[in-house]
């Protein structure tokens, strides 16, 4: 138990061998006693307490629960029902009556919750020691800092801890804590994960981020959490898909030597350099590009507007409770009293003139590549200026959220003097798929230990085979898909998963009656005919699977097929057409309509996980 790594695939190959989440939550308190790093944890749920939860958990399916038995730390300004939420303000702190909704989803997918993490206070800082508590060590080298914000989080995985943890990320505190304790950090696109339940720092800016030891254990719980709430103004309907092997080919944007900036780190431009090399031979175009546009939106972040929006986050408390704040602090968000509202638009009408000057940029590749913080700073450093080596660790993270960037921040090869190499890939919203799969390649290819643990990086996914000559594809969109109720049907008539995909926008979903629980899939009509180019009315894109199946089994599937579903031409997204499911429309007038989900898989996590508002 004690050599045991936390990663899913070992927690999961432990319990498939009759391995018990009790006693795995019994080694992660031990695990954080031995370690002597008070700091890490601000809340700890009783382990009587995260012990009957493990006991509560149903039998162990992997595949309807992904995160069964997986302990987990929360950045202590996300509530959880039970403990404090503080911000790392005791004056602060208050103990809210249910989960946040991202949570709720973890819990619902199997999910332990072991507490509550350290942060610097009201997440404002990028290197973990703006806190009140003891501060966090870094899970490497007591010298550097744990990383910030979100510190708690990050060094709680990198000690082994926590399988994985929530972190909040506005200006870099889901990445430069990873890139710190040599971990995986996905900060998904903005509103993918809900960020209610969350106590703003910047809240046009704010993502929930995940931290993990692998990439595919960060995905696992981002795709669970990943959700449109509508009680959110700022959720906005982003699913968790497109994860899976890295592309053959993909151009890949990178700071030209010129306006590459390492601080005086020379061990850091060289394991830039070398991860480059690395992303090469995994097939990326390397394409230079002038980073200076980028360089300076960052500056944005801590003028004007959303220095002004930090301060409108704490503004009452700080009214009510002069000096609670800490000195750092209230230093950067009191800088916002003298601004104007003339300020403020300033920064928007500046924001808009760098997302035109870097749109053309970001429209010439696929993704880029950067350092995840230019230099490692020290404790001491830090010490004695508190300001400036905490911005150098923004340099490539703080214009991000303001360009609408989805970002993963992932280890590399150890630099030559032993510290933790860490690059992070950034792509435009919506492609949190494309980065999360070129990192796990990447990662797979480095393949260093996984945080401060003895374990390695395992080997990046692999594509499916392509279809057969004797197969033909098979679009699935409901119990059918993996780990759902009748998959089993589809690998006993020797059915192989190739990809997601979605429906074109000409489809309903219906929740049929019956069990196990299915929907059905059912074309909408067309006004003015399809022959004369007649407009969909009233359907949308559905959420579904590719399979390929052998041809000589496709009579057999379908003739234990139940009515009303059926087989015949769906049309997808890219407009290709595939046999799949449809349901007879005169079946499912009155079904329930569940179209608005998007898909099967989101309405069955939404209805596991339901959230009192």
């Amino acid at each position: 138990m004690r050599a045991l790594s936390f990663d899913r695939d070992s927690l999961h190959a432990h319990y498939a061998a009759g391995g018990d989440p009790v006693a795995v939550l019994a080694e992660a308190h031990r695990r954080l006693a031995a370690a002597e790093n008070p700091g890490v944890f601000i809340a700890l749920t009783p382990l009587e307490a995260a012990q009957a939860a493990a006991r509560a958990l149903p039998p162990f399916d992997p595949a309807a629960f992904p995160l069964w038995g997986l302990p987990f730390a929360v950045k202590d300004n996300i509530d959880v029902a039970g403990l404090p939420t503080t911000a790392a303000c005791p004056a602060f702190a208050y103990e809210p009556e249910v989960d946040a909704p991202v949570v709720a989803r973890l819990k619902a997918a199997g999910a332990i919750c072991l507490g509550k993490t350290n942060l610097d206070q009201f997440a404002t800082g990028l290197n973990g020691l703006r806190t009140p508590y003891p501060a966090p060590r870094n899970a490497l080298d007591p010298a550097i800092p744990p990383g910030g914000s979100s510190s708690g989080s990050a060094v709680a995985v990198a000690m082994g801890v926590a399988s994985f943890a929530l972190g909040t990320d506005t200006a870099g505190s889901g990445r430069v804590p990873a890139g710190l304790n040599n971990i995986v950090g996905l900060k998904p696109s903005l509103g993918a994960i809900s960020t209610r339940g969350v106590v703003p720092a910047c809240r046009t800016l704010d993502a929930v981020s995940v931290f993990a030891l692998t990439v595919a254990d960060a995905w696992a719980a981002f795709a669970a959490a990943a959700a449109h709430d509508p009680l959110d103004s700022f959720s906005r309907d982003r699913p968790a898909q497109g994860f899976g092997s890295a592309p053959e080919r993909l151009r890949l944007g990178v700071p030209t030597p010129a306006t590459r900036r390492f601080s005086g780190d020379a061990a850091q431009a060289a394991s830039f350099e070398a991860a480059l090399g690395r992303l090469a031979s995994l097939g990326a175009e390397i394409v230079e590009v002038d980073f200076q546009p980028f360089y300076d939106c960052a500056a944005l972040l801590y003028e004007g507007a959303w220095v002004a929006e930090r301060l409108h986050a704490v503004a009452a408390f700080r009214a009510a409770n002069p000096g609670a704040l800490h000195p750092v602090t209230e230093q950067i968000v009191g800088g916002a009293t003298t601004l104007s509202a003339v300020d403020a638009f300033d920064g928007v009408y500046r924001l808009a003139e760098a997302r035109r000057v870097t749109a053309p940029i970001l429209a010439g590749v696929d993704a880029l590549a950067v350092p995840t913080f230019p230099a490692f700073h020290t404790v001491a450093e830090l010490e004695a200026d508190p300001i400036g080596p905490n911005s150098d660790f923004g340099t490539y993270t703080n214009f991000v959220n303001l360009l609408d960037l989805c970002g993963i921040a992932v280890p590399v090869d150890p630099r030559a003097d032993g510290r933790p190499g860490s690059v992070t890939l950034l792509a435009a919203a919506g492609r949190d798929g494309l980065t999360a799969s070129l990192a796990a390649a990447l990662h797979g290819l480095c393949a260093p230990r996984l945080g401060a643990t003895t374990a390695v990086a395992p080997p990046a996914p692999t594509a499916p085979a392509p279809l057969g000559p004797d197969e033909a594809e098979v679009l699935v969109v409901g119990a059918h898909m993996r780990g759902m109720a009748l998959a089993p049907q589809m690998t006993a008539h020797g059915a192989r998963f190739l990809r997601e995909t979605a429906t074109a926008p000409r489809y309903r979903l219906k929740a049929l009656p019956g069990t196990p629980a299915r929907p059905g899939l059912v074309r909408v009509a067309q006004t003015g005919g399809a022959q004369t180019g007649g407009a969909d009315t009233g359907g949308a894109a559905i959420r579904a699977e590719v399979w390929a199946m052998p041809l000589d089994r496709i009579g057999p599937f379908l003739a234990g097929i139940p009515a009303p579903l059926g087989l015949g031409r769906v049309t997808l997204e890219d407009g290709g057409e595939v046999i799949g499911f449809l349901a007879e429309a005169a079946a499912c007038e009155t079904a329930q309509d569940i179209t608005a989900h998007g898909g099967w898989r989101a309405w069955v996590a939404q209805d596991a996980a339901a959230v009192p508002a």
